[in-house]
């Protein structure tokens, strides 16, 4: 499995990761041509070597003209709704900037509807999210880990004045994550970008064991003497084993609503990013029959699953909690029918035999097709399957 290890020693920003992310491979025209893929007009972008305290890196800089003072999170969805990015990375991203505008929402004590978003609004932090997220996804990273996060110390000034570091929004998106205080005299180092890439994106701290591929460096915009400030990425292949992980699971109980809009709700929660919905029949409060909808999400995209649950459903409390899931490494081969594709899925059980299981859509469709029996279409992908 190919990873990415997000190392934050002096911190992370959106301009970081990008240029982290250039110096492991990611192609700079890729960068230069961003602005106009999302319909930025008169934005540039410039990617350059430069030095971080004798550590060479790459360094990202946008070139933008007047724009509004900051955006609401339906302007920014506009922008990402318009671009020709595939949909898994509108889906990330997204998330991260529901994730942003959540932990201002809470500092402020208003909605995400309301929330006005300066610095995380402006062009530039915008780029750096979508840029991150379609980079990734352009160099076949399948996960993200990273490291304990160097959070600076003394003040930054934001739009709301002078405030201590991290600044209340960032810290509310670390809550959660390993965190270190300082250097002396550094000021802030992870911005509130930064913080949310890491919240959404990873899965966690650095494996105990990994190939690394290609490292490179991310420069930040303080230039420190004695001190790189940048970022460091790591490109790594990991073997993928049983083991462990934690997630998150929503909860809701529903007692009025039919079952069709209840099937509609748990399909759009799977399109969200839930790894697994299940609804299971319930007795609530009086003796009422209701409907208890559960949901399997990576942590990242907890926020949005759990914003399609209230809009889909009637329900007006979400419960959380974390879980831990132990799972079986999987992959998924194609195998040919009588001239037709059928995607086979493949886990690896502890004792290293494989268990092979056709999907069934495919299996239908060339059923449907040949007009022959599922049974015999489904023996036929399994054997080949096993011979592959």
């Amino acid at each position: 499995m190919r990873v990415a290890l997000f190392e934050p020693f002096s911190g992370i920003a959106g301009d970081m990761t990008l240029g982290a992310l250039v110096a492991v491979g990611l192609e700079p025209e890729f960068i230069i041509g961003l602005p106009a893929r999302l319909g930025l007009d008169g934005v540039t972008a410039s990617v350059k070597p430069v030095m971080r305290a004798g550590i060479a890196c790459m360094k990202v800089d946008f070139e933008i003209p007047p724009q509004p003072h900051g955006r609401h999170l339906k302007h920014i969805r506009a922008i990402l709704e318009q671009a020709d990015a595939p949909a898994v990375v509108k889906e990330r991203a997204d998330a991260v900037f529901l994730a942003l505008t959540k932990a201002e929402a809470e500092i402020h004590n208003t909605t995400i509807e309301k929330v006005h978003l300066h610095e995380v609004g402006a062009v530039d932090s915008i780029l750096d999210v979508i840029g991150s997220v379609w980079g990734l996804h352009l160099l076949g990273v399948e996960r993200v880990h990273c490291g304990p996060l160097v959070v600076g110390e003394g003040t930054v000034h934001a739009a709301h004045g002078e405030m201590p570091v991290p600044a209340p929004a960032t810290l509310k998106l670390l809550e959660g994550l390993s965190v270190r205080s300082g250097p002396a005299g550094s000021g802030e180092l992870v911005t509130p970008t930064g913080a949310a890439l890491v919240k959404v994106l990873s899965h966690g701290t650095l494996p105990e064991e990994y190939q690394p591929i290609r490292s490179g460096y991310g420069a930040g915009t303080k230039d420190f003497p004695k001190r790189a400030n940048a970022l460091r990425i790591t490109l790594a292949d990991v073997e993928a084993r049983v083991g462990s992980d934690t997630l998150t699971e929503l909860v809701a109980d529903i007692d009025d609503m039919t079952a069709e809009y209840v099937a509609a709700a748990a399909d759009a929660m799977r399109e969200a990013g839930a790894l697994d919905v299940v609804v299971i029949p319930t007795i609530m409060k009086r003796g009422r029959p209701g409907l208890r909808i559960e949901a399997l999400v990576n942590p990242g995209a907890a926020a949005v699953v759990e914003s399609v649950l209230f809009r889909e459903t009637t329900t007006i409390g979400v419960r959380r909690r974390a879980v831990e899931r132990v799972a079986l490494p999987r992959s998924a081969v194609s195998v040919d029918v009588h001239g037709h594709s059928i995607s086979v899925k493949v886990a690896v059980l502890p004792d290293g035999t494989r268990r092979a299981k056709p999907e069934f859509v495919d299996v239908q469709r060339v059923s449907l097709a040949t007009g022959q029996p599922l049974q015999d279409i489904f023996r036929l992908a399994l054997t080949s399957a096993e011979r592959a």
